[in-house]
């Protein structure tokens, strides 16, 4: 039982590394003994974010472009040439759009789709050889999905593409889950509520809606990183080696009030 929760000598790889949830599981990762590799677009940022988490273990940057197939294909490509297995898979990038239904333009639609449902399903096959290589029946490989309490209830702000993709997450974790649990992967999600983050900046920078958002959870706070950090150990793990298809909504009961 006392190592239920232990990742040490792990392979991880974690895309969207460089800020927000996706550097604050990477932490969690390499201060609990993995080797954890992590991916953005901007290059600069993603440098000084895996210098920052080399301080508390071994943290690898690579900097790639999800949008599109070929940049995850590069990507897994580069893992590839330094790995025989991965133990695990966060599929965390992600994009964000907002406007009014009447101006909801085409692209927004298309980059928020494209990194946060094709993105994850492009990456999870082109990884796939590598997490095969990893599973077995006592210990599988893990895919985590990052989703949002935005794909399961209505957010009541203009982020059509953003909520959708989310909603299109869950169920895809659920897809995925069943057809590679024979190959000893796990999938699951974990829907976030609000953290501190590059997509809730404008939240958090203001006093006023950082109060109001913080009233519509019933802990009382927003996401601490322990909070993110510990899930997805959780997820890792030889603790949840029976989950399966899951997605677990980590937001301090905020879709669970009346």
């Amino acid at each position: 039982m006392k190592s239920l929760f232990d990742v040490s000598g792990k392979v991880a790889v974690v895309s969207g590394g460089s800020s927000g949830i996706g550097a604050m599981m990477a932490r969690g990762l390499v201060e609990n003994g993995a080797k954890v590799y992590i991916t953005a677009r901007k290059e600069e940022r993603l440098m000084a974010m895996a210098e920052e988490l080399s301080k508390f273990g071994e943290c690898i940057a690579i900097p790639g472009d999800l949008s599109n197939v070929e940049g995850i294909e590069a990507f897994a490509a580069a893992v590839g040439e330094r790995e025989s297995k991965i133990d695990i898979l966060i599929n965390n990038a992600g994009a964000n759009w907002s406007a009014r239904i009447e101006d909801f333009p085409e692209k927004g639609w298309d980059k928020v789709m494209d990194i946060n449902i094709k993105a994850i399903f492009f990456a999870t096959q082109k990884f796939l050889p590598l997490l095969k290589a990893s599973g077995n029946a006592d210990d599988p490989a893990r895919v985590i999905n990052i989703a949002s309490i935005n794909g399961i209830r209505n957010s009541g702000m203009p982020t059509y593409a953003y909520s959708a993709s989310k909603s299109g997450v869950i169920h895809l974790t659920e897809h995925l889950a069943t057809d590679l649990a024979s190959y000893h992967i796990n999938v699951n999600a974990i829907a976030p509520g609000f953290f501190p983050s590059n997509m809730t900046k404008q939240i958090v920078e203001n006093d006023g809606m950082t109060k109001m958002a913080i009233s519509q959870i019933p802990r009382g706070r927003m996401g601490a990183p322990e909070d993110i950090a510990g899930t997805a150990l959780y997820l890792c793990s030889r603790a949840s080696s029976w989950l399966i298809g899951q997605t677990i909504a980590l937001d301090g009961g905020m879709i669970s009030r009346p």
